[in-house]
C-alpha cells in the first residue's frame, strides 16, 4: 500500500533504499579501477589488431568492443594468425568484464 510521505519527504530515501545505494556505490567505487583497466586493455588490443590488419582506428575500436561483448557481427574479422590470437585475448577480457 502506498504511504504518504512524511513532512520533509524523507520516507522515500530512508532505510533500505539508502543502505542499498550506499553499498552499490561503494562496490562500484572499489571495482571501477578494474573495469577501467579491462576497458583500456580491450581498446589497446583492438588498436594493435587494427594496425596489424590495416583497419582504421575507429573500426579497430568498434571491432574490439563487439568482440569483447561476444556479439561478433563478423563484418570485420582478423585474418592473420597473431590477430586471431589477440582476438581470443580480447574475448577473454570481455568475459571478465561482464562478470
Amino acid at each position: 500500500m502506498f504511504r504518504r510521505p512524511a513532512k520533509g519527504g524523507q520516507t522515500l530515501f530512508s532505510g533500505l533504499t539508502m543502505t542499498f545505494l550506499r553499498e552499490f556505490l561503494t562496490g562500484l567505487w572499489l571495482t571501477l579501477p578494474l573495469l577501467l583497466a579491462l576497458a583500456a586493455a580491450i581498446a589497446f588490443l583492438g588498436q594493435v589488431v587494427g594496425k596489424k590488419e590495416g583497419w582504421l582506428p575507429l573500426d579497430s575500436l568498434y571491432w574490439a568492443f563487439i568482440t569483447a561483448t561476444t556479439v561478433g557481427y563478423g563484418d570485420i574479422r582478423p585474418t592473420s594468425g597473431l590477430s586471431k590470437i589477440l582476438s581470443i585475448l580480447v574475448g577473454f577480457a570481455g568475459l571478465i568484464l561482464s562478470r
